[in-house]
This record gives structure tokens, sequence and C-alpha cells, in this order.
């Protein structure tokens, strides 16, 4: 265990990619978008490669830093800009900028660090969905209206039905529109804040490179190592050119019909954190590394509004020695088992959202709780699943294992005394004797029937509030337009992914992260080409 706590300190510690800060300014150069194959053009230009997170697509090896790769040219190129100028490649961005390329669009997606990806290969790879074709195979009665109950009810009603109903209405031709760009949705599961499975499990680091390959194939002009810094607009007061400190200097990139902000939150952003959301500085920093706000404060500096920002709080269920790697995130409680501080007492309902979870969590000494269970919880792992693969963080040693409850706390830190008369209770409230001291009618959000803590052996799971995502930020429109202090538009704008606020209210259900990502990158795309249309 002392050399996974060293190996996780040096990853905390490891410097974080920045873009370059060159002094000179100079306009956009013409080069930089992939030709599609069988294409050549008439001149030399640099195509300007990005890392990918996860497996090479097609067998193709891609550095893992930006590199530039000189090919000769034999078609002219008379752009001097881009329909449309996209930042941040998470899968918000992946989805706007491929939908609007296959919709005729050029389209420059440029990514602050290295690698494509973001806070989305580092999340468990869920997306919710209603109605779906593997949620029938499995029997499962869901529904859009229980879809939007559930969503009001995890949002404490603070979210916009609006942008929930447009969610709704178009969740069918995103799912479909990732089957049929390579997600696959082999596992569907009930978590946080669901009253059906609806969470729907993809390989996320799969998917991401096959999007961004796809991208590129189509013409799209996809540029690591490229942070904006100023959102420019014009005489007419639309945003009409991103300004970008590239390798090769600050850039000006005009985009004609708008631009497009999927930069992410600000999980990584202390300072913005220090604002909206000081307690949770205790949470274990994750997401994205260039998760830091910059889309937000680019956003702001125009008089955009802001949504949700008091209810930014981390995700309860993280080992204490969490690094970068993989997405460490167990939630056992879900599955039957209940959540102990060191007093060995409970102090929450096990039922509720991991974010809820998630502030009480920090509330406790060292902001540590415990997730405690027994051999039927055990058995309920998923392999290969995350949150639910108990078996793999067994593996790697992060899960205590004992005989008894006594030798259980001895093992985990807790106090044996308290751990044996809390389970006590605990095991009398779920055989009906006394109603639960936490209010807790179920596994997850008033679902599925409850256990008792009797079946040795007995596990403890050490877990903090993991900082993974803020699920707040600028408003937008149904149409992902991004509005001003006073509600109007700001033209040439938009925004979405979770650099957006007004969505999740008070906490948000699994898989809508990636799952709003991926519906109002799509709303956004068809939005811009419809427009561009228009103005033809």
């Amino acid at each position: 265990m002392e050399h996974q706590r060293e190996r996780a300190a040096q990853r905390r510690s490891a410097p974080r990619s920045r873009g370059a800060s060159p002094a000179t300014l100079r306009p956009v150069p013409r080069a930089g978008h992939c030709v599609p194959q069988g294409r050549t053009c008439s001149k030399e230009r640099v195509v300007l490669w990005c890392g990918i997170a996860g497996p090479p697509p097609s067998g193709r090896r891609i550095m893992g830093r930006s590199h530039v790769r000189r090919e000769r040219d034999d078609m002219t190129d008379h752009r001097t800009g881009y329909d449309v100028v996209v930042l941040g490649a998470g899968i918000a961005g992946l989805t706007v900028a491929l939908s609007a390329v296959e919709h005729g669009l050029s389209v420059a997606l440029l990514e602050k660090t290295a690698a494509v990806g973001g806070s989305s290969v580092m999340s468990g790879g869920f997306f919710a969905f209603s109605g779906t074709d593997e949620q029938r195979a499995h029997g499962v009665g869901d529904s859009a209206e229980a879809f939007l109950k559930d969503l009001l009810e995890v949002g404490a009603h603070r979210n916009d039905p609006a942008l929930l109903q447009q969610y709704l209405d178009h969740q069918q031709d995103t799912y479909r529109w990732l089957k049929a760009h390579g997600a696959e949705f082999p596992v569907v599961e009930i978590s946080s804040g669901q009253s059906f499975a609806r969470s729907h499990h993809t390989p996320i680091r799969t998917l991401i490179p096959a999007l961004a390959e796809q991208f590129t194939e189509a013409g799209g002009t996809l540029l690591c190592a490229s942070r904006a810094t100023e959102l420019v607009r014009d005489a007419g007061g639309r945003v009409g050119e991103v300004v970008a400190e590239t390798p090769d200097g600050l850039v000006r990139f005009a985009a004609r019909r708008g631009v497009v902000i999927a930069s992410g939150g600000f999980s990584r952003g202390e300072e913005l954190l220090a604002v909206f959301a000081p307690d949770q500085l205790a949470a274990i920093p994750y997401g994205g590394l260039g998760n830091t706000g910059d889309g937000l404060r680019m956003a702001w500096k125009l008089g955009a509004g802001m949504a949700d920002m008091s209810a930014v709080c981390g995700t309860y269920g993280s080992h204490p020695d969490t690094g970068i790697e993989f997405h460490e995130l167990l939630t056992a409680y879900y599955l039957g088992a209940i959540i102990v501080n060191t007093a060995g007492r409970r102090f929450v309902d096990e039922s509720i959202s991991y974010k809820s979870l998630g502030a009480a969590c920090l509330a406790q000494p060292e902001g540590l709780g415990f997730q405690v269970f027994d051999a039927v919880v055990r058995a309920r792992s998923h392999p290969g699943v995350p949150l639910n693969d108990i078996g793999m963080l067994e593996e790697i040693g992060h899960v205590h294992r004992a005989g008894t409850l006594e030798g259980l706390a001895e093992a985990a830190g807790i106090d044996p005394a308290g751990l044996v008369s809390t389970v006590e209770r605990y095991n009398a409230a779920v055989a009906g004797g006394e109603p639960d001291e936490q209010g807790r009618t179920g596994l997850v959000n008033g679902v599925g029937e409850l256990v008792p803590v009797v079946e040795p052996p007995f596990y403890a799971y050490p877990a903090k509030t993991l900082m993974t995502t803020t699920y707040c930020g600028v408003t937008i429109d149904p149409h992902g337009r991004v509005l001003d202090v006073d509600g109007a538009v700001i033209p040439g704008l938009s925004a979405i992914g979770e650099v957006t606020g007004g969505f999740h209210g008070a906490a948000y259900m699994t898989g809508t992260s990636l799952g709003k990502g991926a519906v109002f990158g799509r709303i956004v795309a068809a939005r811009l080409a419809a427009e561009a249309a228009a103005a033809a």
C-alpha cells in the first residue's frame, strides 16, 4: 500500500499541460485539416495531430503529444477561416464537431491539452437514455415520463424544464447516432438518481478516439495544445473569432457561423472553486487536466449568465489514493452497502445521489466514509463495469476483508464497538423492527430491496469525495445558445456539456453528463447547419 500511496502522490504533483504563451498574434494558417482519404491538395501545409487517450484507432500509432506532419497538397484551399470553431475535445466537443462536418460545415476543433478526451475519458462511460433496445432486451420498463420525473427530483426541481424536455425529445436520435459511430452498450445499470436502469455503459476510451478519427477523416481540423484565451466580437456584437495559444504562437481563428464552447468545467480550477464552492477544495481533484474553467471565464467576460453555481459538489466513492489512470469510483452502497465514518456510525441515507453523499462525506472526520458490506453484496460485483467492480478494487488492495465485523473494523481503522452497534441497528431496521435511522427505504433512489449485513466475510472500502465534474455554468436556451445575464442571446456563441448550467439543478443523475454533451452537441450542430443554409 505504501508504494501505491507514493505513486499516487507523484501523480498528483505531476506538472499540468498548458498551452504555449507566445508574444505575437497572427492570422490563422489555412493548413491543418485532415485530408479525406484519396485526396490531395496543391500546396504544402501542416497537419497538427493530437494525442488520443485510449488505444490508437485502426492500429495507427498516435503520439501522446502533438507533433507536426508535413504532406504535399494539390488542392488550393481558399478559406480564411471556418464555419464553426469548437473549444474542447471531450464527448461534447467531438459530437458537435463531427455532426457539424457531417452537415457540410467546415470545423476547427481546438483542444487545450495534448490529447483529446478531457474528463470524458476519465469518466465511467455511462450515457442515460430511456426507451432503448438494450432496455427492452433486459425487460426494463422505462419511459421518457419516468426519466423526466427522476431528473426533476434529483435536481430538486431547480433544473430548467425546457432543457430537460429538449434532452428527452432528442435522446433517441443521439442514442442511434452514437451507435452508428461505434458506441456499444452491452451493460445497462441502475444508478444515482434513477428509478429504472438507464445508465448505458460503453468503453469510453475506445469511443472517444473513434469519434476523433471520424472527424478528421471527414475533413475536420483537430488542433491540440491549442488553448483558447479570448472570444472576439465584431462591430455588430456577434462572436466571430477566437484567439488561441498554439505551438505556432497566438492564432486568431475566424468562425463564420459561430463559436461553440465545449471546454468542460472547473474541477481543476482552484480559483473558481474558491469563489463558487470553497468547501469542495477538500475533495480529491479529478477530471480533465485542462478543466480550469477557461470557457466559463471567456463567456462570463462577455456577460453570460450563470446557473447552478451553488450546487457544485464532488462525488462520493473514491479511494484516498485515487489517481488519473482510471476511474476509481465504487458505488457498493447502491448494491446494499452502508456508509460509516471512522466512529463506525452511519451519517446519511445511502440511496440518495452520490453528489449529495459527497457533500455529507466532506463533513465527516478526515472527509472519510467507509462502504461496509458482506458476502451477499460482494457477490453483486460486476466485473469490468465501472462503479460496481468490487473485485478489481480488491485485487489492487483497496478493499479490506475480515471474517468478523470487529476484525474488519481493526483492519480498516474504524471504531469496532461503533461499527458493531451500527450494523445491529441497521439489520433490525431492514428486518422491519424499527424505522431506519437515516430514512433509507431502498438501494438507490428508493428502488431495490435492502439487505442486512450478516453474511461473512465482511468488507470495507475507504472512500472520499472526488471532484469529478462541476455540472454548472453558463446559461443556455434549448438550442444551446448562450444567454447573457438578462436572458438575451449572445449572437454567435453556443455552449454545450459541462460548461453549461441549468440542466442538472441541485445534483445530477448518472449518465446525464456524457448524455447532455452528446445530445446538445447534436442539437447545436443541426442548428448551425440550418442557419448556414438560411444565410446562403
